[in-house]
């Protein structure tokens, strides 16, 4: 079992994807930005994933980097999805845990505080999710993901994600998780084709292959629903996406049918 003096904040990497710096994108990554040099524990590293969008490129390069961060930026010459960026920054993390921070999204001050003490105790765990506060864009709250695994009878072990209850409900958030690297590969990592219901078919994937996956109960994460220009604002308007009716039901379907394989088989809706 690690203890705190041996399980500190240089294990872990932060993975920040970026695809778009337009309208708001500066009010909100420097709220992201903020959310890391105010947590009380700092994460060992600052992974930026960018596009090769040009107003990208020349976002980062005057962008006045903190110094008390460890931040390397990358850019993904190949398909700039989310789910790839995510995927091509586990391929150039080295850190035993990484961690994904969306762009208008927010870490809790304590996360990684909580989860040096928390993986100290459950170190036989390979996902620790945090609960996570969901607003809409004028930071009105919406409600709360991941809190019921600490229902009692929800799952069965508590405070445990498990196959089974999966297959029963769909709305857990992988955003700031903190997960083993190792693992992330070893499963396949996060497939682009699924598109909205990709973390629900990672989760049913990692749960199948023995990942360990448990919530811990300590609000860790604020995630904005919606923003403009986001990439699920963006799978919505520009392709017509919906997660209702029949859509809605292959995507869901569709993720049931995939978690067993570990390759992305590009699937798409034909409806």
């Amino acid at each position: 079992m690690k203890t705190l003096n041996n399980m500190n904040s240089n294990d872990i990497t932060v993975i920040l994807p970026v695809h778009d710096v337009s309208g708001k994108f500066n009010e909100w990554y420097g709220k992201a930005i903020g959310s890391l040099l105010q947590s009380q524990v700092k994460p060992g590293k600052l992974l930026i994933v960018c596009s090769e969008d040009e107003s990208v490129k020349s976002f980062m390069e005057s962008w006045e980097k903190p110094s008390d961060l460890d931040i390397k930026v990358i850019y993904n010459n190949g398909e700039t999805d989310f789910c790839s960026q995510i995927n091509y920054g586990v391929e150039n993390c080295d850190t035993e845990f990484f961690s994904v921070l969306e762009c208008d999204d927010e870490y809790s001050n304590i996360w990684f505080k909580q989860f040096n003490e928390y993986v100290s105790y459950y170190d036989e765990v390979d996902v620790f999710l945090p609960l996570v506060v969901d607003t809409d864009p004028n930071g009105q709250f919406i409600g709360f993901t991941n809190e019921a695994l600490w229902a009692m009878g929800f799952s069965e072990d508590l405070g445990h994600l498990d196959n089974n209850t999966l297959l029963r409900y769909q709305n857990f958030q992988t955003s700031g998780m903190i997960m083993r690297t190792e693992k992330f590969t070893e499963i396949g990592g996060f497939k682009s084709s699924i598109r909205l219901t990709f973390a629900y078919e990672f989760l049913l994937r990692a749960t199948y292959n023995d990942a360990v996956i448990m919530t811990i109960p300590k609000v860790g994460y604020k995630h904005t629903n919606q923003r403009e220009n986001s990439l699920f604002y963006n799978y919505k308007l520009k392709e017509g996406f919906r997660l209702e009716g029949q859509e809605a039901k292959f995507w869901i379907d569709t993720a049931k049918k995939e978690y067993f394989f570990t390759t992305d088989r590009k699937v798409a809706f034909e409806g």
